[in-house]
């Protein structure tokens, strides 16, 4: 039984390679290196976040600013921040940050090591160790794991069963350009609202093309995206404005205005108002003005305040004043 499986899966893995030859994005950058930190990189942004908006507006533009590890580690968490400003999901950056600062020469090699770093899970640990490394190791991101449940039948898997069909399947002959094909098979083909079962190379040993591949795996219920309401203040002297730098472990490290709770600021004159989506929630704020000192916060001009990292709604406010 073993050797049928083996035998099964060798023609899988020729026909995967053969359209990645063809239809894969090979021209992707983090693809056309073999640079472990700017591998590195690029797999921290591509967490909870599009190649589009990756390649278009950040991969760039931060290897410019820190091209070496030596350069992120002995930046400061502010220009490191800034330089993720939009990105979202700040915790990615300040692991990072962290990371580099632990390590200051080079990325380990082995997946064991890099799990061990900030930010890097099993799957980003497979990713780095394989493209830039030649480990043989699959990796497991949503893409893929939507590919084996269709691919096996699965509707509802423990993420141990979902690693042991990622070794059932992988091809570690091939250890890069197979997870690559099958990243760009989960975001081009085997698609989460659009199976084109017709156009993939996996399609006559798919399970779910049998029946229908929108079933596989088991949809989550949906649940109301929940609103915060908000006042926000920008407090303002002599043409300078207060800010307090986050603690919190959400936006941890940005700055921004003055938060109160709502129906706190009936008195100020306002500004406006705003609403900012986030992944667990969006916010709904009012904004008010008020002119005074209060020495309980930092003060910066709007040129110094363009400077800092900020959230999305902090540089909507901004633009309010400007």
């Amino acid at each position: 039984m073993a050797s049928f499986y083996l035998l099964k899966h060798s023609a899988v893995h020729t026909t995967l390679l053969q359209w990645y030859e063809t239809e894969g994005r090979q021209e992707l950058p983090w693809r056309l290196t073999r640079d472990p930190y700017s591998i590195w990189v690029s797999e921290i942004m591509l967490q909870q976040t599009q190649v589009k908006t990756v390649l278009e507006r950040f991969y760039f533009p931060f290897l410019e600013r820190f091209p070496t590890l030596q350069d992120l580690a002995h930046a400061s968490e502010d220009e490191v921040l800034k330089m993720w400003e939009g990105l979202g999901y700040y915790t990615r950056a300040r692991h990072m940050y962290r990371a580099a600062q632990s390590l200051q020469h080079e990325l380990p090699q082995s997946v064991h090591e890099l799990m061990r770093l900030p930010g890097i899970g099993r799957s980003t640990a497979h990713a780095i160790a394989a493209f830039a490394y030649q480990t043989p190791v699959p990796i497991l991101d949503a893409n893929v794991k939507r590919i084996l449940y269709r691919f096996f039948g699965k509707k509802r898997l423990a993420e141990k069963a979902l690693w042991d069909l990622a070794y059932q399947l992988f091809d570690e002959e091939h250890p890069f350009e197979y997870n690559q094909a099958m990243m760009d098979l989960g975001s081009l083909v085997c698609r989460a609202r659009d199976a084109r079962c017709h156009h993939c190379p996996l399609h006559s040993g798919c399970t779910a093309a049998k029946t229908d591949p929108l079933n596989f795996p088991e949809k989550k219920q949906k649940r109301a995206v929940p609103i915060r309401r908000k006042d926000i203040v920008v407090i303002t002297c002599k043409n300078r404005y207060a800010l307090k730098q986050r603690t919190s472990r959400f936006l941890k490290g940005l700055w921004g205005f003055i938060e109160y709770e709502t129906n706190t600021c009936s008195d100020e004159k306002k500004l406006g108002a705003l609403i900012q989506k986030y992944s667990h929630f969006h916010l709904h704020a009012d904004v008010y003005i008020r002119h005074e000192y209060d020495d309980t916060y930092d003060y910066f001009t709007l040129e110094e305040i363009c400077k800092l990292p900020l959230s999305q709604a902090d540089i909507k406010i901004v633009n309010m004043l400007k």
